[in-house]
């Protein structure tokens, strides 16, 4: 066993982790990070969206040397069938700020950069270290953690669990349930390069402009997913994910589901001519805020999609873990601060201070959404998608065919896809779950 003890560990060095460890080294803790992979982001080659403000909480200047690809301009969102796209998308110039609101990234690099950041701020940063177990007393109290290397018990104050959204030593431990195929979304991405100049050309960009494209419809099949393409520097990052339940259910595969969203007529000319070099694919907790696990404990907190903060309905995830990891330290910054042990009644401040913030709020206000989207899935994503393309089709083809006839054409599919009844109990369900 490693004789020092440390005031705190953080298992895991994503975004959650990252910012627990780093808020809590800031305040003179004494810290020890783990991380199973070579360096921090070696095991994640996901692109994303960063959102400044949490980051600026954290790292007030991280705009002078953070490897950002582009700040966002536009966003566009489609819904598409087999052949087309109906979309809608904001573009302003307020984006081309001084101190841009968000950006696109390559996790891979900037969680690097994250964790050189730790370093810095004084924790000491283990890679390629697994953590096996957690160590507990004889009262079921976390004491420490046990890892794959030689002395490999190492006992501290309260430990972070930022390990994931498929993280097992909460599970091991009987702290929390592992989340179930219908809370997990599976997303595979390819990262298409081509150069910066043709990038700029096919999405309308100038400069370090950004834009992203979010996309549902038929492209998942019937099942709950959504596709992207984030326009990077030199690349773009394209991809498509499901729920797991929905794999499970249909037999399709992601990859499958990826090959059939770059073919699409809309999608295929974005990458035309771009080299593919790499693919990956990862869990995104999605069940809202009905499957949160409880958050806290003797000795131990959970953070990040661990704790399944991800806002899925508007694609928010990394502002979550960093706002939850940073709340989460300064909590345990508090308690230590007291001199308060770690106990479980001590650390439920963690979730009073996360209670009232906007992960939360936003997370408990839409709660209903998840659920809604999975059960009509069938109507939200196939036949919804198909209805308003052949509504578009019959209002903007001119073919001699008088528009009183095309509009009869265009109620008879809606009444024969879908009875109106069921049209507005859906509409009214989306209603209640939005409000």
């Amino acid at each position: 066993m490693i004789e020092e003890k440390f005031d705190a560990i953080v298992v895991g060095a994503g975004m959650a982790g990252n910012a627990a460890a780093l808020t809590l080294a800031q305040r003179g803790l004494k810290v020890l990070q783990l991380e199973r992979g070579e360096y921090s982001g070696s095991k994640n080659v996901q692109g994303a969206i960063l959102y400044a403000d949490m980051l600026e909480k954290l790292i007030p200047d991280f705009r002078e040397d953070a490897p950002l690809e582009r700040h966002l301009v536009e966003q566009r969102f489609w819904m598409m069938d087999d052949r087309s796209h109906t979309g809608l998308h904001y573009r302003s110039d307020d984006f081309n700020e001084e101190k841009p609101n968000r950006y696109t990234i390559i996790r891979a690099q900037f969680d690097k950069w994250f964790s050189q950041k730790v370093r810095e701020a004084g924790a000491t940063v283990l890679c390629e270290t697994t953590v096996t177990e957690l160590a507990q007393d004889a009262y079921g109290r976390v004491i420490g953690v046990r890892t794959d290397r030689a002395d490999g018990e190492i006992h501290a104050d309260v430990v972070v669990l930022a390990e994931g959204v498929n993280g097992l030593l909460g599970t091991r431990a009987h702290l929390r349930e592992r989340p179930k195929p219908d809370k997990v979304a599976l997303a595979v991405k390819e990262m298409h390069f081509l150069p910066r100049e043709t990038i700029e050309a096919r999405f309308n960009l100038k400069g370090d402009e950004g834009m992203v494209i979010e996309a549902a419809g038929t492209i998942s099949r019937g099942m709950t997913g959504m596709g992207f393409i984030y326009a990077n520097k030199e690349c773009i990052s394209l991809g498509i994910g499901c729920l797991v339940a929905d794999f499970q259910r249909t037999g399709e595969t992601p990859y499958g589901l990826l090959d059939r969203f770059k073919r699409h007529p809309s999608v295929a000319p974005l990458i035309e001519g771009s080299e593919v070099k790499e693919y990956a694919a990862h869990l995104i907790p999605e069940g809202g805020f009905k499957a949160i696990p409880q958050l806290y404990g003797e000795g131990w907190v959970v953070v990040g999609d661990a704790a399944q903060l991800n806002n899925a309905i508007h694609r928010e995830g990394s502002n979550l873990a960093m706002t939850s990891g940073r709340i989460a330290a300064e909590a345990i910054f508090q308690v230590k601060s007291r001199k308060d042990p770690m106990t479980a009644e001590n650390l439920a401040l963690y979730k009073t201070m996360l209670d009232e913030s906007f992960v939360i709020k936003d997370l408990k206000k839409y709660k209903d959404m998840p659920a809604l989207m999975h059960t009509q899935s069938q109507n939200f994503f196939l036949t919804y998608p198909e209805l308003v393309s052949r509504a578009m089709q019959n209002f903007l083809r001119v073919d001699g065919t008088p528009k009183v006839e095309k509009e009869k054409t265009t109620f008879k599919s809606f009444i024969k896809a879908r009875s109106w009844s069921g049209l507005f109990g859906d509409a009214f369900r989306l209603a209640r779950a939005w409000r």
